[in-house]
């Protein structure tokens, strides 16, 4: 009895490190372990010279996120689902793209763990997208989600989030910041109360940025959000214009004086 209570707590640290990765596509439910995931005949060594989690040069053994995805067509829209709330949308065109940048599913070893993320006590697994040439298809970061634990098929966000969308009468910049704020911001705010994000506030109730931050310094916020304000468990990432553009940035902040606007009371 002694021996049998041994070996189960001897085994109890490795059970708990197991890990899934769970996906849902056109009705079905594939769980891949990290077990399996390592087992796989094409995964494989990469290595990446400016890693976007931690910021310098980093290597791996990955698996192309495209085998994982069968089936998957150009006009599929998936969610990428974070352990710390973070919900990337991905459409699939990203991912199927023929300009030369490769989405690859890095997967943590529990015997060999990744290093902890800068300025924080986890790493990046179990589970993290990575990209091999992501200039290529103008990758954002917002595109690299780790920690990550689901992959979703779901309707856009456009029409999951009615109270998100811009009036009828907004400008043409307007409907592209609306695109830009589904790109960048949408993986970690809600708008009106609607989004799967849980990680930053509300950008519209009860109250908009560009009710009380002045233009300029909202700007800058986006830009180094530690510059106008610091503490040290602060997650919100700055946006360098070679992630967002200026003109995507001020499109961004039209978006949301537009929705300030027609918000309802």
């Amino acid at each position: 009895m002694l021996r049998r209570l041994c070996l189960l707590l001897i085994a109890l640290p490795c059970a708990l490190q197991a890990a899934d990765l769970t996906v849902k596509l056109h009705g079905r439910t594939i769980t891949y372990t990290d077990s399996q995931l390592r087992q796989r005949p094409d995964v494989r060594s990469i290595d990446l010279p400016n890693d976007v989690a931690y910021h310098g040069a980093t290597h791996y053994r990955a698996v192309p996120l495209k085998a994982l995805l069968p089936g998957l067509k150009p006009t599929d829209h998936l969610q990428f689902v974070a352990l710390d709330g973070f919900a990337a949308e991905v459409p699939s065109g990203v991912l199927l793209n023929d300009k030369g940048s490769e989405a690859l599913l890095a997967i943590e070893d529990p015997a060999h763990p990744w290093p902890n993320l800068p300025g924080k006590d986890v790493s990046a697994g179990p589970f993290y997208v990575v990209w091999l040439r992501p200039r290529a298809a103008g990758i954002n970061p917002e595109q690299w989600p780790y920690q990550l634990s689901t992959i979703r098929q779901l309707e856009n966000a456009a029409e999951r989030f009615p109270a998100m969308q811009p009036g009828h009468d907004a400008s043409a910049r307007v409907q592209r910041g609306f695109e830009v704020f589904q790109r960048i911001c949408l993986a970690c705010h809600t708008l009106n109360g609607q989004g799967d994000a849980r990680l930053g506030p509300d950008l519209n109730a009860p109250r908009s940025p560009t009710e009380y931050m002045q233009a300029g310094y909202l700007r800058q916020y986006i830009r180094d959000p530690q510059s106008l304000r610091h503490w040290p468990q602060a997650k919100m990432p700055g946006f360098k214009a070679q992630v967002l553009s200026d003109t995507d940035l001020d499109a961004v902040i039209d978006y949301l004086g537009h929705m300030a606007k027609q918000r309802k009371p």
